[in-house]
């Protein structure tokens, strides 16, 4: 019994290989040989893109820097976003009286530097009483 009547598939004849029929002319008796030079250039062009493709499908170093870049540019799109949002929906007076602390502490930082004495001192304590 040979494999095709074993496996109940059909075997294939030379001419079902070639998609030629039985009596009939092939399609390449009716090609020129620039034709069938044109023909092998696109076949190998194709192979190079599926040889292309395939190389980049396996290479997974590469595309796992591709997610990570993908996903720092998503996320800092998101961040931006946010930002200005917020910034959008602040109050004018919350970012005036910001500005004015700022000014204030650059003009006289000891009250500021002494606050934050106290507050960096409050912690420490803090902490060292937990600990």
């Amino acid at each position: 019994m040979d494999e095709a009547a074993r496996t109940g598939s059909k075997a294939l004849s030379g001419s079902d290989l070639t998609g030629v029929r039985e009596g009939e002319e092939s399609p390449t008796d009716e090609r020129t040989p620039e034709e069938i030079q044109a023909d092998i250039e696109r076949t190998r062009r194709e192979l190079g893109d599926t040889a292309e493709a395939l190389a980049a499908k396996a290479d997974v170093k590469g595309q796992a820097k591709a997610k990570v870049n993908e996903v720092r540019q998503t996320a800092r799109a998101k961040t931006d976003e946010a930002f200005g949002k917020i910034k959008d929906t602040s109050p004018e007076s919350a970012n005036a009286g910001a500005q004015q602390v700022s000014s204030a502490a650059q003009e006289n930082p000891l009250p500021f530097a002494a606050a934050g004495a106290f507050a960096a001192g409050i912690l420490v304590g803090w902490a060292l009483r937990r600990g």
